[in-house]
């Protein structure tokens, strides 16, 4: 089915956005523009946009860049920023910022870090940055790239599944030795 020329505008956001998805909406609607979206709840939803094309050389289609009022860093473990193409977790700061968690301090103070870089752009970047679990790289070009998790966390239809707690679950289980839980695609 194709596109009526009235739709300007298709935005992907939740899940991630394959490569092979895009090439087909973009053959199918060569006059609509795709946007590929990112961000969690916590950062009340989407915190950066890229443009999808065509003719784009990336490997995998990146996330883009902040959008206004937001930031992005991509730090190590010690909340140093990682050179471009290097690998790093994803941290978000910026006005979109939730508080925390409604009654998990503990999970508010693992999850919602002080921000080092506050002094350099206090205006943007905020007293506190949320700690995604995403792991992403900065291209040279500025964009944004997912590469993978910290975690055995996965999305299922929009859903953030912990495989671990999956396991947990089924391990008390009477009948059950031992788990193994993997997210495949069927």
């Amino acid at each position: 089915a194709g596109f009526s020329n009235s739709v300007r505008y298709v935005i992907c956001s939740g899940e991630a956005l394959e490569k092979k998805v895009a090439a087909q909406m973009q053959n199918r609607a060569p006059h609509v523009t795709l946007l590929n979206l990112y961000g969690p709840t916590e950062a009340a939803i989407d915190v950066t946009a890229f443009e999808c094309r065509a003719d784009d050389k990336y490997q995998n289609i990146p996330i883009g860049k902040p959008i206004q009022n937001a930031c992005l860093y991509v730090l190590d473990t010690q909340l140093q920023l990682v050179p471009k193409g290097g690998v790093g977790e994803l941290y978000i700061g910026g006005d979109g910022l939730a508080r925390g968690y409604l009654n998990k301090p503990q999970l508010t103070e693992a999850a919602f870090v002080n921000n080092p870089f506050d002094h350099q752009n206090s205006q943007i970047a905020g007293k506190r940055l949320y700690k995604t679990g995403d792991l992403g790289r900065l291209l040279a070009d500025g964009a944004l790239e997912i590469s993978g998790r910290v975690d055995d966390q996965v999305k299922i239809r929009g859903f953030r599944i912990e495989l671990g707690e999956v396991e947990s679950q089924l391990n008390h289980l009477p009948l059950v030795d031992s788990t193994m839980v993997i997210a495949a695609e069927v």
